[in-house]
């Protein structure tokens, strides 16, 4: 029976869905024994502390959230396997929990622009990779079609900082915003950072700014007022994988270090975001008639009967503001929202289909390959932790 020790944060969605995906694992693969260390334990037991009580009871591995080089070469020189959680950077040489920042930025600046948006900011760190490269994937996205981003970055994170609860450089930034704006924080945490700037600085959410965070922890985006959108993750996924390899590393069937990949699958729309925007007023009325009512039957002529336009000044400006049409906007809303529900439920493929405002079924598999390369029923073995 392996003994496996976990060092990292457990008190936000992040470390409890990891947490959950690393017992999954060893319930149906394998056994052991784990030791939950509380994440304060890395400076009150000190590193040193933590390799004694390793070795005395015996564990092969460890997952852990470390702040630097030498408490990594530390762990790695007792011979104990190690995975790193990624808190501020990757280390080159061992195996790290990672993931999918960039694409994660990329997914909130394409939200953004369905919904008619032209100006964007980013909230984050410049020096922690998870914020970084959201930040990147989030500016080069927007850049591609012309649009700059408006940024606030701190230089280091102090989750014992309450600054943002009251008037701030961060509420005196978000004053001086061109409005409407989409802005996308780095994290759920800094997405509540913004919703509580904005009741100080008198900035209506969603009139004024839309805000969209990422992680999905529930507690978080339901705790801000108004509840926060967010981009939800493959987290229990991430897990599952991390605990594949520590068990291979412990078998030594794993020589180089290999990262596990935590991917953004979709984005849980609340309060914070449920508007869309556009200079064309009728575009802005179309857009919202769109996104209320995409569980009903829509058509373009539904959406044609709420703006009084012909339909083909309606199709010219939808164009000239999405992008696309606005049968393939109805088409692109509604597949997004079917391959989210592949991962909330585990209702039957055609079920889901019709939840999700498909009235023709059959053609459903076919039309999902051409967007994601492969089946309804691939997509969720791929994003959900598995045998």
């Amino acid at each position: 029976m392996h003994k496996i020790i976990l060092l990292f944060d457990i008190s936000e969605q992040y470390g409890q869905s990891l947490l959950l995906g690393i017992v999954k694992y060893f319930k149906e693969n394998s056994s052991a024994l784990f030791c939950r260390m509380p994440l304060y334990y890395r400076e009150t037991l000190g590193i040193n502390g933590i390799v004694k009580f390793a070795r005395e009871w015996g564990a092969q591995g460890i997952v852990a959230q470390l702040d630097n080089t030498k408490q990594v070469k530390k762990i790695a020189d007792s011979g104990i396997h190690l995975i790193l959680e990624d808190f501020r950077e990757r280390f080159d040489d061992f195996p790290n929990i990672t993931g999918g920042y960039f694409e994660a930025g990329q997914m909130g600046a394409e939200y953004f622009v369905k919904k008619g948006f032209k100006n964007f900011a980013f909230y984050g760190f410049k020096n922690i990779v998870w914020s970084r490269e959201r930040s990147e994937g989030y500016e080069s996205y927007l850049h591609n079609l012309g649009f700059d981003v408006y940024h606030f970055e701190h230089e280091e994170l102090h989750t014992t900082n309450l600054w943002y609860y009251k008037p701030s450089a961060l509420s005196k930034w978000l004053q001086s915003l061109p409005k409407p704006i989409a802005i996308m924080a780095c994290d759920d945490a800094r997405g509540q950072h913004i919703t509580e700037a904005c009741k100080h600085a008198d900035i209506r959410i969603p009139d004024d700014v839309i805000v969209l965070g990422v992680d999905n922890d529930e507690m978080t985006c339901n705790l801000s007022d108004p509840p926060l959108s967010s981009v939800n993750l493959d987290t229990e996924k991430g897990g599952y994988e991390a605990a594949r390899l520590m068990d291979l590393m412990i078998q030594g069937k794993i020589k180089k270090p290999q990262n596990v990949m935590v991917m953004p699958t979709y984005i849980v729309t609340r309060q914070s975001t449920d508007i869309a925007a556009a200079s064309d007023e009728h575009i802005s009325l179309a857009l919202n008639y769109i996104h209320k009512n995409l569980e009903n039957e829509i058509h373009v002529s539904d959406v044609l009967g709420q703006v009084p336009i012909s339909r083909r000044s309606l199709e010219k400006r939808f164009l000239e503001v999405t992008g696309t049409s606005v049968y393939k906007y109805i088409f692109k809303l509604r597949m997004q929202r079917f391959s989210q529900r592949l991962l909330e439920t585990d209702k039957r493929i055609s079920e889901i289909a019709l939840d999700a405002g498909f009235t023709l079924t059959n053609n459903i598999s076919r039309q999902f390959k051409q967007i994601h390369g492969c089946t309804p029923g691939e997509y969720r073995k791929k994003h959900l932790p598995r045998k």
